[in-house]
């Protein structure tokens, strides 16, 4: 199988990529340099050059706060990129793999949220990543989305990265605590995404570590593991006052995946401290 990966250069398309080489799988992972996916034109002539027999559509636009100003950019790339690579599936018959957002829901409720519960997006990022699912649903016929959150991995920037940075310099910080959702590791999301685009159970996903925390939780287990002695005080999402209002629940039930037949991730915090024993692997 020929699998083609956009966002390569990112954190879940770079594992996606090295996953599926080391299962043997013949791998093409595309970034933005190589590819400009709001291009139509250029997006037709690479897939049709490539012709792989399915899509992982990772490449997004993910500044959460900037979209709120950078609008056009945002739509470009979520909306018209992912319309531009889902006619070109189409158009050679390869299976595409959307990869979308807790972000598409208002986060309103308790409970985890289901693959069909209504999205109601609460900022311009979000927006477009809804509109790209309702997209590649109209287009195609062998579709997946799946929905992720709060994602780590060792290509590029993240929460993690962040803490450990700041807590060399600071011994006390502010941490948003009533947001909840689940910290989820690319290398363990990477290796169900492959899992998953080998079959033709197509459909809507939720897929993330299992467990859940607050981002304050989040940072004290890093902190933990990390031996930093840094005190989180947790703060609101309103005295963060971020530009982009975030969703404050982001339970996403992964009953479907398990439904499905498909392996569950391991808890977030086991994937979190193999993470970090790999991050220490990379310093020495």
């Amino acid at each position: 199988m020929k699998i083609l990966v956009t966002g390569y250069t990112g954190q879940l398309g770079y594992d996606v990529v090295h996953e599926g080489r080391r299962l043997g799988l013949e791998m093409v992972g595309v970034g933005s340099k190589d590819l400009n996916i709001t291009d139509e034109v250029a997006v037709n002539r690479y897939v049709t050059t490539v012709h792989p027999d399915s899509i992982i559509h990772c490449a997004a636009y993910t500044a959460v706060d900037k979209a709120e100003d950078e609008k056009e950019t945002c739509w470009n790339v979520n909306v018209n990129g992912t319309k531009h690579l889902a006619n070109a599936a189409k158009e050679i018959g390869a299976k595409f793999m959307l990869i979308s957002t807790d972000y598409v829901f208002d986060g309103n409720g308790e409970f985890p949220l289901v693959e069909m519960d209504c999205p109601h997006p609460l900022g311009y990022y979000g927006l477009t990543k809804y509109e790209a699912e309702q997209i590649v649903q109209k287009l195609l016929e062998n579709w997946f989305i799946v929905r992720i959150s709060w994602i780590f991995g060792v290509n590029g920037k993240n929460f993690v990265r962040t803490m450990l940075h700041l807590s060399e310099t600071r011994s006390e910080l502010n941490i948003v605590g009533d947001q909840v959702g689940s910290p989820t590791s690319t290398k363990d999301l990477s290796q169900l995404l492959i899992s998953m685009i080998q079959t033709n159970k197509y459909g809507i996903y939720h897929a993330t570590n299992e467990g859940f925390c607050s981002w304050r939780e989040f940072a004290e287990e890093i902190f933990r593991l990390a031996d930093k002695k840094v005190k989180v005080n947790s703060i609101t999402s309103e005295q963060y006052a971020a530009r982009a209002i975030r969703p404050k629940n982001s339970l996403m039930s992964k009953q479907k995946l398990v439904d499905n037949g498909f392996k569950p991730l391991p808890h977030w915090k086991d994937s979190l401290k193999r993470y970090l024993e790999s991050l220490t692997l990379e310093v020495k």
